[in-house]
């Protein structure tokens, strides 16, 4: 098969190397890709939003199957378009991807089918947003309704610093035209689990969960990121914990789409918290979660083209997934000054060194004119190490990272201990 996957981060490397160990997959190609992913596929200079383009491409190169893996492409519909140009593609229709697109869609959502979420109301004036945070009180959380690359949830430790956030979302278009909705929560408190699960449109199943550090600094400081690091599985995702999530909020949130006809087949992120009232979705995502994928599909035993062709042939019930029985580590190793400010361009030496001894992802590079890899992002490598323990994982995947270095790196020292 020749298979397409769209997108250019940890994620996408993560899932390009799962697919080229797969008998089924004899030619391979990610767009646009990046210096990682292209040693082990080929790399095609179209940008992951453009769904015209891609089609086009899919179609004059004749792929036979078709992976959309970041949230903006699938929020625009490249699944739709791509299964009406006859090509199968995994992921979402734009009708389901929604859960993500929209905060406020996926609220309303839980609301109507009793998805156990945080108490919440939606605002699309300012005044009465900055209002309700008055009456509410702090901490509480605001969030703008559209896509914002992992950075539109701020918790607002006070009511000032709520009420800038929803300016900074509302009035001053931080996030452009997705802050012009904003959602404002109560602040739930408790352990944060992510279960990213394969869907078919009918049947769930769930992978190992995993855990994301969203701060930027030790400690769970400093600014919101798209992720500083992930290991799986979690240790409070107990199995009593796994099985009231299955029947309090996986089949009934696959049920509930169903029953608004906008059936999901692709990956469902899970965002929960484990409050003392039982679990509860803090957010749904309509893909892969990155870095989290990194750690899960590292302890990913099975062929993830046979899981990937199940979801999309609505045969997910027919095949028995398997999963290695240890931990992953996942540490990102971003470029000075992200998720604000920050320089590329800078050699990355010890790649090959590190490589012996972990998984190492590439996020943000790029393949120089004499071959050498250099950074090209915020997020630039996600070091991945598996250990019999959490603990043990967490080590080497540290010590896996020590010979890397470029200008400016920057990593937390505490990915999977808080």
């Amino acid at each position: 098969m020749k298979v397409l996957v769209v997108g250019g981060g940890g994620r996408e490397h993560a899932i390009c190397l799962k697919l080229a160990q797969s008998p089924k997959v004899t030619q391979l190609y990610c767009a646009p890709g990046n210096g990682g992913i292209a040693q082990v596929a080929q790399c095609v200079p179209i940008k992951a939003t453009d769904v015209e383009g891609m089609v086009k491409w899919a179609k004059e190169n004749a792929m036979d199957f078709v992976m959309v893996a970041p949230d903006d492409p699938l929020a625009l519909g490249m699944v739709d378009a791509l299964e009406a140009a006859g090509i199968p593609a995994f992921g979402p229709r734009k009708n389901a991807a929604v859960i993500e697109a929209s905060k406020a869609f996926s609220k309303e959502l839980m609301k109507k089918y009793h998805i156990p979420t945080a108490q919440y109301e939606t605002f699309t004036e300012l005044d009465a947003a900055l209002s309700y945070i008055d009456a509410q009180g702090a901490p509480i959380v605001v969030k703008a309704d559209g896509l914002a690359l992992g950075k539109g949830v701020v918790v607002a430790a006070t009511v000032e610093e709520a009420k800038a956030a929803v300016r900074d979302m509302m009035e001053d278009k931080k996030f452009g035209d997705s802050g012009s909705t904003v959602v404002i929560e109560e602040c739930m408190t408790g352990p944060e689990v992510t279960v990213l699960a394969f869907c078919d449109g009918k049947h769930l199943v769930p992978m190992p969960s995993s855990q994301d550090h969203k701060r930027a600094y030790d400690g769970n400081q400093g600014p919101n990121t798209g992720g500083m690091g992930a290991f799986s599985p979690s240790p409070h995702y107990t199995p009593e914990v796994a099985r009231r999530c299955m029947e309090e909020i996986f089949l009934p949130t696959v049920a509930a789409l169903n029953a608004e006809g906008r059936p999901f087949q692709g990956v469902i992120y899970f965002g929960l918290m484990l409050t003392k009232d039982g679990p509860k979705v803090v957010e749904y995502n309509a893909r892969f979660g990155d870095p989290e994928t990194q750690a899960v599909l590292s302890l990913l035993d099975s062929d993830l083209m046979d899981i990937f062709q199940a979801c999309v042939d609505g045969t997910l019930d027919k095949i028995d997934i398997k999963w290695k029985d240890q931990a992953a580590c996942c540490l990102v190793l971003a470029s000075g000054g992200y998720p604000v400010q920050y320089q590329s361009g800078y050699p990355i030496s010890g790649l090959e060194e590190a490589g012996q001894n972990a998984t190492v992802f590439h996020a943000g590079t790029k393949l120089g004119e004499d071959g050498q890899i250099l950074t090209a992002g915020g997020r630039v490598l996600g070091v991945t190490a598996l250990g019999a323990t959490l603990e043990e994982a967490i080590s080497n995947s540290y010590t896996a990272a020590k010979p890397i270095s470029f200008q400016d790196m920057h990593f937390r020292k505490d990915i999977g201990r808080v």
